[in-house]
């Protein structure tokens, strides 16, 4: 709008490719107007890594009158895998919580899933359901993903749900290889394959949960008949081969079908491995990860105090995994990283000491952002670049949302304030997210989100109480 007042964001540092920054305003109004260069020089992040060196360097440049920020300001970032469990599933998350939990962990947009909400995403009925229950209830923007359910599979009444469910917007259909849900049940082979031909002629993606079905039942059923209700066992029902054997069934439909596959939260060297066998055979299979899968191992569950909290499906893996993970997300085979964002109330569903009866999810939208540049950039496994685009650019390219996720002139003014010099200790008790737990919990993390901006309004400040004000977030469509 042209009456729309103009800001300045004064002498922030923005990244200028791999590990280079470059002193900057950022002029905005709810659009990104300019990103206007201080000077020509780009500066090497070793050179600004100690703070007092960076404030000696950077003054040279700046007057004194003129405020000095010095912090990193990245584009907002964007989780396109959570459960905000609004309508149906509230008693467990809601996008109020939700939404504020993404504003301070310097996230401006998610996707969410249509699995965890009554009635599930399947249908344009429904989908019209959930918008209208969301209305005025987030701090963000959000889109949603379609879904499908084996549940009474009728080819003809998918097609028409598919088709009409993108035209409205949905980002793409996620399906499971194996569900414990009854409302949202797991899609055969046969019917995996028939909906991706349906999926292909909308050029969206179809999202894959994919772990073998046979693999887990067997064994899961076994394990019980022996009385194991531990977390071993839950872990040996579900380990890194029933997720290579089901990415690799995937691999067969992608052979005879030309749609778009997304394997959801990957967890493993193995499932990574059947993902490089796709690209090189030019297959259109893609795959992402979380923060949980790159720092916990197996030997974390002998730990008490975090040990139900840990618990996710598919389950953590070990060291080398973790070592293949960061490898695929430095090499781009593993394109972007979400957070599977799934919270409950721990006192009545991570409480079981029956493990198969404990509540699989971990509330992480606050903490993807701060954890992936102190885990990743701050100790050299990534460069700057790299976890800026793991962390928006990658998912609003995927996406095809094309608004979003770059500070470009003219595209929206969705950015977050670094303090990359500053550290936090994650504790569960200040958390927004409505189930206060987090397997991550004491993990000092060495960046900070400051602020974060949603079309050019400050939706968080790390300084001031963070209001409960939910008129702001819009439903996005998305591609």
């Amino acid at each position: 709008m042209d009456n729309e007042e103009q800001n300045i964001m004064s002498n922030v540092l923005v990244s200028s490719g791999e590990n280079k920054l470059q002193l900057c305003d950022l002029i905005y109004d709810s659009k990104i107007i300019e990103v206007k260069p201080k000077t020509d020089h780009q500066y090497d992040w070793k050179d600004l890594k100690i703070r007092e060196r960076r404030d000696s360097i950077l003054n040279q440049v700046v007057s004194e009158n003129e405020e000095k920020n010095f912090n990193l300001v990245i584009p907002g970032a964007i989780d396109s895998h959570v459960h905000f469990d609004t309508p149906g599933f509230e008693f467990r998350e809601d996008f109020e919580h939700g939404s504020k939990a993404a504003a301070a962990g310097g996230v401006t947009m998610v996707i969410d899933m249509p699995c965890t909400s009554i009635p599930p995403v399947t249908s344009l009925e429904n989908m019209n359901t959930k918008l209208a229950s969301l209305k005025g209830r987030s701090k963000i923007d959000y889109g949603f993903w379609g879904g499908i359910s084996g549940r009474n599979f009728d080819e003809t009444e998918i097609g028409k749900n598919i088709l009409e469910l993108s035209e409205s917007g949905v980002a793409g259909f996620k399906v499971y290889m194996i569900s414990g849900m009854e409302t949202y049940s797991d899609l055969s082979e046969r019917q995996m394959e028939a909906a991706a031909r349906i999926i292909e002629k909308t050029g969206k993606p179809i999202a894959v949960h994919a772990e073998d079905k046979e693999l887990v039942q067997t064994r899961e059923m076994k394990f019980k008949n022996a009385n194991r209700n531990d977390w071993k066992a839950y872990c040996d029902s579900r380990d890194a081969r029933s997720e290579a054997v089901a990415v690799d069934k995937l691999i067969s439909i992608a052979r005879k079908v030309n749609c778009k596959i997304h394997v959801v939260h990957l967890s493993s060297k193995m499932g990574l491995e059947q993902i490089k066998k796709a690209h090189a055979s030019r297959l259109h299979i893609t795959t992402e990860t979380c923060p949980h899968y790159l720092y916990f191992t197996q030997k974390d569950f002998e730990n008490e105090k975090i040990r139900n909290y840990l618990k996710t499906a598919p389950p953590v893996k070990c060291e080398k995994d973790i070592e293949a993970l960061w490898n695929g997300l430095n090499d781009g085979s593993i394109s972007f990283v979400v957070t599977d964002h799934a919270g409950c109330n721990p006192e009545n569903e991570k409480s079981s000491q029956n493990f198969w009866e404990v509540y699989g999810g971990i509330p992480g939208v606050e903490h993807r952002l701060p954890f992936l540049f102190s885990e990743g950039f701050l100790k050299g496994k990534l460069t700057l670049e790299r976890t800026i685009n793991l962390l928006s650019t990658n998912i609003a390219s995927y996406f095809k949302i094309n608004n979003k996720g770059k500070l470009h002139a003219g595209l929206d003014a969705d950015f977050s304030i670094i303090d990359l010099w500053d550290n936090q200790k994650i504790e569960a008790m200040n958390m927004y997210s409505k189930g206060k737990f987090t397997p991550f919990e004491g993990l000092r993390l060495d960046a900070v989100v400051k602020q974060t901006f949603l079309r050019g309004k400050k939706i968080f400040d790390s300084k001031e109480t963070l209001h409960d004000l939910f008129s702001y977030g819009n439903f996005v469509k998305v591609g």
